[in-house]
C-alpha cells in the first residue's frame, strides 16, 4: 500500500416524489427511480435521496453538507408559482414537492452548489429564477410538435433532435451539438428566467436546456439523460460533469 487515503466521492442529492404501494393496505412512500441513482453511481458520485416534508432549515442544513444536487423528473408545477392562466392543463402537483424544490433550486443557484435539473427539474429551474411555463406545449405553443411520450414507448425511444450552441458547458460535456433525445414531458419553458440562458432548442424553438453563467455547473434539460447512459453514452457527461463540479475538480 502506499499510504495514501481514497478520495473521497462527492455526494449528490436527489429530490424525490410521493407515492402509494399498491397493497391491501396501501402504504406511503417516498420515491425515486433508479436510472437517476444508477447514473449518479456510474458517474462516480454518491447519491442521497432528499425527503419531502423538511422545513427551510432542514433543507438548508442538508444542502449545506451534499457537493451536488439533481433536481428529478415528475409531474407538474402549481401555477400560482409562475402566474399560470391555464390552471385546466394543469395535473399531478404535489405542493409540498413544489416548496421543496423550489427552495433547493434557489439555494443551489445562490450558492453556487452544483446542479443538474432533469425535465419537471428544467422547469423548476427556470421558475424558481422567475420564469414562466406553457402549461401544454402542443396546444399553447405556436407551431409546437409532439414531445409527450409518456407511456407509448420505451424511456430509451429517441424521439426528436435538439440543437445545442456551440461554446456552452452543455457542448463541451456531450462533445457535439446535435443529439437526438427522448421525450415524455407536455409542458416546458415560455418566459426564461432573467439569470438563465438557453443552450438547446427543439426544431419548434422550444427550450430544451438552459445554463446559468457565472456557476461552477449549473444546467437544466428537457429530457431524460439518465435513461440513455448506456443507448447514447454521451449522455453520461451530464453526471459526470455534475460530480466533478461537487469534487471541485
Amino acid at each position: 500500500m502506499n499510504g495514501k487515503q481514497p478520495r473521497s466521492r462527492p455526494l449528490i442529492g436527489l429530490t424525490t416524489y410521493r407515492k402509494t404501494a399498491a397493497q391491501t393496505n396501501p402504504v406511503a412512500l417516498y420515491a425515486l427511480m433508479p436510472s437517476y441513482v444508477e447514473a449518479v453511481i456510474a458517474a462516480g458520485g454518491v447519491p442521497v435521496m432528499i425527503p419531502l416534508g423538511l422545513d427551510e432549515i432542514g433543507l438548508r442544513t442538508l444542502l449545506a453538507r451534499l457537493d451536488g444536487l439533481l433536481l428529478t423528473g415528475g409531474g407538474d408545477i402549481a401555477g400560482e408559482h409562475y402566474g399560470s392562466t391555464n390552471p385546466g392543463f394543469i395535473f399531478d402537483v404535489d405542493a409540498d414537492r413544489d416548496r421543496v424544490e423550489l427552495f433547493l433550486a434557489r439555494e443551489a443557484v445562490a450558492g453556487d452548489k452544483p446542479l443538474l435539473a432533469i425535465c419537471r427539474g428544467h422547469q423548476i429551474l427556470n421558475v424558481a429564477l422567475g420564469g414562466s411555463l406553457y402549461e401544454d406545449v402542443l396546444r399553447l405553443m405556436p407551431s409546437a410538435i409532439k414531445h409527450d411520450y409518456w407511456g407509448e414507448y420505451p424511456r430509451t425511444f429517441l424521439s426528436h433532435d435538439v440543437v445545442v450552441n456551440e461554446g456552452t458547458t452543455l457542448a463541451r460535456c456531450l462533445g457535439q451539438t446535435d443529439v437526438r433525445v427522448n421525450s415524455l414531458h407536455h409542458q416546458g419553458l415560455r418566459d426564461l428566467a432573467p439569470d438563465l440562458v438557453a443552450v438547446a432548442h427543439a426544431p419548434d424553438g422550444l427550450v430544451e436546456a438552459v445554463e446559468a453563467p457565472g456557476r461552477r455547473y449549473a444546467i437544466g434539460v428537457q429530457w431524460h439523460p439518465e435513461n440513455l447512459i448506456h443507448v447514447a453514452p454521451p449522455m453520461l457527461s451530464l453526471f459526470q460533469g455534475l460530480v466533478e463540479a461537487a469534487a471541485g475538480e
